[in-house]
């Protein structure tokens, strides 16, 4: 089985142009509310169009929910993800229409999927008789059903639109309650489906993965691979700034009182450089803070190692009180509910 690798150290990002191809869904429909689109992501619009631009994933999964109210319409994603558009399809789109064969293509997909959405594991199996495609999000606050929906949908449908009219599954797992909408997920993937399952998968006939891409162009693969391979590799140079910062904000905070000004004077560069650099990546200095603040503490208080009073203290806070809001912001319990039930957790093992 080959996956994709798990995100355990940043907030995960997606990709800015399937932010953009929902921003023109909405316009499609009439319903695209400039101003509010932006509030919600928290940048222009204009700046979804930057090659290297990454969006926040709960960030984008609010513009989904934003999506279902202003059209009035659930089954929104499975909508959008049947629209058939090259120019939104983003340069792994780009890449996996240009393999030789359906199976060279997945692989690449599976290879290349971080650059897509980076709060979903994604992998790949093949027997026989079936070839597995497995979508699963890191946790359960990254599970979208409209966005989950529309990975779905766009799988099947540009499969059949760029490579074979006939391709069907033969059976799909739904990571979801079954919705009001289902009959329109059985009539779109042609096989049966199984709701509330632990993890979105397709299964198709294995013998489609030796099936040609018949408007491959292997000038344009080479072309567009080499140009993903460049943001593979830059994405993982800004990460590793990325996480010098969170590691000294992790290593500071128990003694120091966590400053933007000292941190970019140990990094010999200018506060506003150091904020540009952290908004490349999609953050805030004050978000990436908060972040550290949050990781540690649910590993503390599941640990049952110091008392609630003295976690405070080791995250900066002022007093108990402060940190028990924020805990309750974080999880929607207090601390000791959520200790209570780690450890009644931890006995039953």
């Amino acid at each position: 089985m080959t996956q994709t690798p798990i995100n355990t150290t940043t907030t995960p990002f997606v990709a800015a142009s399937s932010t953009l191809a929902l921003v023109h869904y909405l316009n499609r429909q009439g319903v695209l509310n400039r101003q509010r689109v932006e509030q919600i992501l928290g940048m222009d619009l204009s700046a979804l169009r930057e090659p290297d631009r990454r969006v926040a994933a709960q960030a984008h999964y609010r513009l989904w929910d934003h999506a279902e109210r202003v059209t009035g319409d659930p089954a929104v994603g499975l909508k959008a993800g049947q629209i058939i558009d090259p120019e939104r399809m983003g340069l792994v789109g780009h890449v996996f229409f240009n393999c030789d064969t359906l199976g060279e293509a997945v692989t690449q997909y599976v290879r290349l999927h971080r650059l897509i959405n980076e709060s979903v594991i994604l992998s790949f199996e093949q027997t026989d008789d079936l070839a597995i495609l497995t979508w699963q999000a890191d946790s359960p606050e990254h599970y979208c059903r409209q966005d989950m929906d529309r990975t779905v949908a766009a799988a099947l449908s540009r499969g059949r639109h760029f490579i074979y009219p006939g391709l069907t599954v033969e059976w799909a797992e739904i990571a979801h309650p079954r919705p009001d909408y289902a009959d329109k997920y059985e009539t779109l993937l042609g096989g049966p489906v199984v709701f509330g399952a632990a993890v979105t998968r397709l299964a198709i006939n294995s013998r489609h993965m030796s099936h040609p891409i018949p408007h491959r162009n292997p000038y344009v693969y080479s072309a567009v691979l080499k140009q993903v391979n460049g943001l593979m590799a830059r994405l993982q140079t800004r990460r590793s700034f990325s996480r010098k910062i969170r590691k000294l904000i992790s290593r500071q905070m128990a003694t120091d009182k966590i400053d933007a000004d000292t941190l970019a004077r140990q990094f010999h560069m200018s506060r506003q450089t150091l904020y540009r650099r952290l908004k490349k990546e999609g953050y805030s200095f004050h978000e990436l803070v908060e972040h550290v603040r949050k990781d540690k503490a649910l590993r503390y208080v599941a640990s049952d190692q110091y008392a609630l009073g003295e976690i405070a203290f080791l995250l900066g806070f002022s007093e108990l009180s402060a940190f028990s809001r924020a805990f309750k912001r974080w999880t929607g319990m207090a601390p000791a509910q959520y200790r209570e039930q780690h450890l009644t957790v931890k006995s039953d093992e």
